[in-house]
């Protein structure tokens, strides 16, 4: 281990990280590791101090102490658990600081072309976990307990479990030099770009994923398998890099989504306590994914525990809860947490084939500090009526033993349908703010901005929904002006209203200055002084430097 974690910035490329004949090198150290990871991470159990952190590799990656106890307590399910054998679930923390990586990258380039909803997390890292608890005798507490971790920013949780699943059982056979090659051979693969099918290899295995692009169809997943011809071994083809399986994950909940989906979309406080770190990371991101492709912009905690630093922060009563998804496991909580107003309380996975029993709605003074049985506590009444033909198709494909990957698309483009159904409304009165072309001329002075957006008016949108509401798109019947009413209030809204008038200020700017490059700027210079000839030219270089710093 020692060697490891003093192998430097650039340790020595071994067997399997050798570099081609005519091939060239990264222009940075680490350059194509940094653009999928951050580091990976290794946590062993220590029978004095409890959790600790074996290493960090590359050992150059600055993690501050608060971030390297998060990640230990994290790494290992709790108590509660009674994780034995092999399990994998993910985290995510709040980073501590700005930029301490050796090795920075230019998110832009990527951030660009990529869905908003997978973006690089520009404050928080993703913790994606694979534990292996077994009977070990020649261990003191009589058990060997390991994590690896592998820690980045981007959310692509298929992915990263596909590659522990890969990695995790050579490393805990070979240790140290397995994860040595392993990074060398990441640091190989081409950068993650959106729209792109890449072939990754790592340990004899090659990878085939599709980055998702937002030009993308949402609907359908654009992955081609190209390229097996020339390539040994075939690749294992992901179907996606982000995409959980929805219909296994809301398999306790199918009958509470539509509640769910709108508790997500207002942005709710709400808590999840699951059997175990799988299955609560799972539930809380197949839970934020549900309202794609509208960027979730609340905190979520796929994993959390007693141990973490905004334990205080999120349980404290002197305030309102704040508008987070806590994915836990310790029933502790349920007492810690009581005030929040929505608690989903899920309880063992049904071990047999067929659907585990639905959780039902409770009141939340229903709820019990110990011995609290699966429901939904809470006192919220869902604006929209439930979609009973979706629901008799789920169970009617259940009992019929569909493919489990079909009932998991349908769920997905309802969810999905659903929330276009939604956004497309505001989407419409959105753009109908935005000035007409033709009033954007370049002498008007140059001086001033691009004739502005106009506000947008909450009253104003509700009205025209009698012409241009959801119900044009969407069968569901309910109260959507109280949905839109609420929605208003929520952080999600911000973040849209926020990022689409940013996308149409940039439109502005690019047509005002395309209207001054098509006027005849010798014909309005005719009647015009020095000084204002100069000071034409200081504000078309402002604008010109303004337009290309501003460029993603």
């Amino acid at each position: 281990m020692d060697a490891l974690s003093s192998a430097g910035s650039r340790p020595a490329r071994g067997r399997l990280g050798a570099l081609s004949s005519g091939a060239q090198a990264p222009a940075a150290p680490w350059a194509r590791f940094s653009a999928w990871l951050e580091c990976v991470c290794v946590v062993t159990f220590d029978l004095e101090v409890g959790q600790a952190l074996e290493l960090v590799y590359p050992s150059d990656f600055r993690l501050t102490d608060k971030e390297k106890s998060s990640i230990c307590y994290l790494s290992f399910p709790d108590s509660h658990s009674g994780c034995l054998g092999d399990t994998q679930f993910s985290f995510r923390i709040r980073q501590c600081g700005g930029q301490r990586s050796p090795w920075p990258t230019d998110d832009r380039h990527y951030d660009s072309g990529a869905p908003v909803s997978l973006q690089k997390e520009s404050s928080h890292y993703f913790g994606y976990v694979y534990f292996r608890q077994v009977k070990d005798s020649s261990m003191k507490r009589g058990y060997f307990q390991k994590s690896l971790v592998l820690v980045s920013r981007l959310p692509f949780v298929r992915l990263f479990q596909a590659l522990l699943g890969l990695i995790a059982p050579e490393f805990f056979d070979k240790l140290a030099p397995c994860l040595e090659a392993v990074c060398n051979e990441i640091d190989q693969w081409p950068a993650p770009e959106p729209g792109q099918t890449l072939n990754l290899p790592v340990v004899g295995v090659v990878l085939q994923v599709h980055v998702p692009s937002k030009v993308d169809k949402p609907d359908c997943s654009p992955l081609k398998q190209c390229g097996h011809k020339n390539l040994l071994p075939t690749p294992l083809v992901l179907s996606s890099v982000h995409e959980l399986d929805l219909f296994r994950c809301f398999q306790p909940v199918l009958t509470q989504v539509q509640t769910l989906w709108e508790l997500m979309l207002l942005g709710e406080p709400l808590v999840v306590l699951a059997p175990s770190p799988t299955v609560s990371s799972e539930m809380v991101l197949a839970l934020t994914s549900c309202v794609q492709p509208l960027k979730f912009c609340c905190d979520y905690r796929p994993y959390f525990t007693v141990h973490d630093s905004e334990f205080k922060e999120f349980t404290t009563r002197t305030q309102a809860p704040p508008n987070v998804v806590l994915g836990v496991t310790n029933p502790f909580f349920i007492k810690t947490l009581q005030h929040w107003p929505h608690i989903l309380r899920i309880g063992e996975p049904k071990l047999s084939g067929g659907l585990p029993k639905q959780v039902k709605l409770k009141k939340p003074s229903r709820l019990k500090t110990l011995d609290t049985k699966p429901g939904l506590y809470t006192a919220y009444t869902a604006h929209l009526h439930r979609d009973k033909a979706l629901l008799k198709r789920l169970l009617g494909g259940l009992q019929k033993r569909r493919p489990p990957g079909a009932l998991a698309a349908l769920l997905r483009t309802h969810l999905l349908e659903l929330t276009q159904s939604f956004v497309i409304p505001l989407e419409h009165y959105m753009a109908s703010l935005m000035p007409l072309q033709k009033s954007v001329t370049p002498w008007k002075p140059l001086s001033q901005a691009p004739p502005q957006i106009r506000p947008f008016h909450q009253d104003d949108f509700l009205r025209s929904l009698d012409h241009a509401g959801p119900q044009l798109t969407c069968i569901l019947k309910g109260d959507w002006l109280g949905l839109y009413r609420r929605f208003f209030k929520s952080p999600h809204f911000d973040g849209w209203y926020r990022q689409r008038r940013k996308e149409m200020v940039r439109k502005l700017e690019a047509l005002h200055l395309e209207a001054i490059c098509e006027a005849n700027i010798e014909t309005w210079m005719k009647d015009k002084s020095e000084v204002e000839v100069v000071d034409l030219v200081l504000k078309l270089r402002e604008k010109c430097g303004h337009r290309a710093t501003s460029s993603p």
